[in-house]
């Protein structure tokens, strides 16, 4: 069982930069891939972001590509997601998520075994 916990969202303008947390409880969090997702009013959940258990390889949505950056610290239990040049159609509530299978970096949300209750993300013009 993993807990996952995001914090660090939060109102920002256009052009700004947030850095969003997800801390995992649990003894197996360097065993599973790691995402986040995200969910705009009206929208269905999209994949943003995916990294492989080892952090060694990434991937990113093509409308976040260039700004938005995933990593972890497996020592800490934690996965960041680092977004600069914050636009408004990036608000939403963003998700973290974990995956059983953990050399994917392209997580579906059919396959996702863990969610975070979320972290809302909101960016004015």
């Amino acid at each position: 069982q993993v807990q996952l916990v995001e914090s660090g969202g939060g109102l920002v303008q256009a052009g700004d930069s947030l850095r969003l947390s997800c801390a995992a409880s649990g003894r197996t969090f360097s065993s599973h891939a790691m995402g986040w997702f995200r969910q705009a009013p009206g929208k269905e959940r999209e994949f943003v972001a995916g990294i492989r258990w080892s952090g060694g390889s990434t991937y990113y949505a093509d409308s976040v590509k260039g700004r938005f950056t995933i990593s972890r610290d497996n020592a800490k239990n934690t996965v960041y997601l680092q977004m600069n040049s914050l636009k408004p159609e990036d608000t939403a509530v963003y998700y973290c998520a974990a995956d059983n299978t953990r050399w994917r970096t392209s997580l579906s949300i059919l396959e996702v075994d863990y969610w975070g209750q979320g972290t809302q993300v909101t960016v004015s013009s």
